[in-house]
């Protein structure tokens, strides 16, 4: 009976909450809202503020000295009567002892938190260009078939009345339609919903796939009208084409990703300075005071004080010191044929983008210049004909289908256009945040 009575308290709340979810969904979904709920909710962001924090925070903490050390000793005790003052030497000390890093040590460990810490902001940069592109490829899918099923849908009426008037003309003795042309007609019809089963499998699964970067609102219907996104910079094939490897690294040096390989760049060589500080002596300073007690006549005793300095010799530095700096190079190198492997993968992509962006531009120039209206005059011709006794039906429906599919063709030109569009958009991402610290060369 509790658990009923508790039950009729939480379900209202539990509908209250759905309800009131649902109300604060959007009627539909623009890219720009997908893309800025993206970015809004990437817990990466998050996470990265942190680690840099964490950074920040070691950084001070490795420029610190390492805590003093305190000693107790009871010293010289006679192990017959552990008398204080029976034998001279005997005493109770208290000391003290410092150590000092080896020479720049501790300056050159905070340089390297504080260089991996500033690669984060260009990290953050990179990532919010990355969620910005990926979310954008995902919305454009689920909208490409969204439109496609609009327009098959505005269609499908028309093939309906076809289908009809087959089936009357058929059926009229005095109808000229013949059988096959109404089967055609039922045949069409019955392959259009199977194109709409198949594009709203599309749309769905490009709808979970966003709903990984913005939730429930990626469930919701887009926006009908596609985004019309420009360049973030205005770029020609050909002179992509005819540029050296050098210019068209100056289009995309100063990309996020790049930027915050540079800083790893400098850490790693902030690192090899810090291995070379390992030939230098680590040097400690202790201090040390001891307590005597009167001798056996009652006469007192001095009490003692010793200061002493103590440090190590690097002698034999093959195996240690000669390999630590050996193997700090050597990550600094490997840093390096990473940002030099990515340099060539972005120069790459970016041509690749402007080329095929190119075409796309070729093909919807050809699609809105010639193919659409010639495809909608032979449709509307072939109809028309049909209707005047004229024509073919068969031809009237062949003629249709192609303008259906000359839209949906034209409409995924249009897509992929702002998709290559998007993905050229982040290859020229910019981190013009940090001009003080220009980008390394090539």
């Amino acid at each position: 009976m509790k658990i009923f009575v508790t039950m009729l308290f939480i379900l209202p709340l539990g509908i209250g909450s759905v309800i009131a979810f649902a109300q604060s969904l959007p009627e539909t979904l623009t890219l720009d809202e997908a893309i800025t709920l993206a970015i809004d909710t990437d817990p990466w962001l998050t996470g990265s503020q942190y680690t840099q924090q964490a950074l920040n925070d070691e950084a001070t903490a490795v420029a610190t000295l390492p805590d003093p050390r305190m000693s107790l000793m009871a010293g010289n005790f006679p192990v017959d009567t552990f008398d204080l003052n029976q034998e001279a030497m005997t005493q109770l000390s208290v000391g003290i002892s410092q150590m000092f890093p080896r020479g720049d040590s501790l300056s050159l460990a905070q340089q390297q938190k504080q260089q991996l810490a500033e690669q984060h902001p260009l990290l953050r940069l990179d990532r919010r260009a990355k969620v910005s592109v990926t979310v954008s490829q995902l919305w454009l899918e689920a909208f490409k078939a969204q439109e496609s099923i609009r327009l098959i849908e505005q269609d499908r009426a028309l093939f309906e009345q076809l289908v009809d008037a087959a089936k009357a003309g058929y059926s009229s003795a005095l109808g000229r339609a013949r059988q096959q042309d109404v089967i055609r007609a039922q045949l069409e019809l019955i392959r259009l919903e199977d194109r709409l089963t198949m594009l709203r499998q599309q749309q769905q699964a490009a709808q979970k796939r966003l709903t990984e970067w913005i939730g429930a609102p990626a469930t919701v219907p887009l926006a009908p009208v596609l985004p019309t996104q420009s360049l973030s910079r205005p770029l020609s094939v050909p002179t992509i084409k005819q540029a050296s490897e050098h210019t068209r690294y100056e289009w995309i040096r100063h990309h996020p990703a790049l930027r915050a390989l540079d800083q790893r760049i400098d850490a790693t060589q902030t690192g090899v300075d810090l291995a070379k500080q390992k030939y230098k002596p680590e040097w400690g300073l202790t201090a040390q005071y001891g307590y005597r007690d009167s001798d056996p006549m009652g006469r007192d005793r001095a009490d003692l004080f010793s200061v002493g300095v103590t440090f190590d010799l690097p002698l034999f530095t093959g195996n240690r010191q000669d390999k630590e700096v050996s193997a700090a190079v050597n990550r600094t190198e490997a840093i390096k044929t990473e940002k030099y492997l990515l340099g060539r993968r972005l120069m790459a992509e970016l041509e690749t983008a402007s080329v095929q962006l190119a075409r796309l531009d070729e093909r919807q120039a050809l699609y809105t210049d010639q193919l659409l209206p010639q495809m909608a005059e032979q449709a509307e011709a072939s109809l028309s004909a049909y209707n005047n006794d004229d024509g073919d039906f068969a031809e009237a429906v062949r003629a249709r289908i192609a303008e259906l599919n000359t839209k949906i063709d034209a409409l995924a030109i249009a897509v992929d256009r702002q998709k290559t569009i998007a993905q050229i958009n982040y290859l020229l991402a910019e981190a013009s945040f940090d001009d003080a610290r220009p980008a390394k060369p090539f």
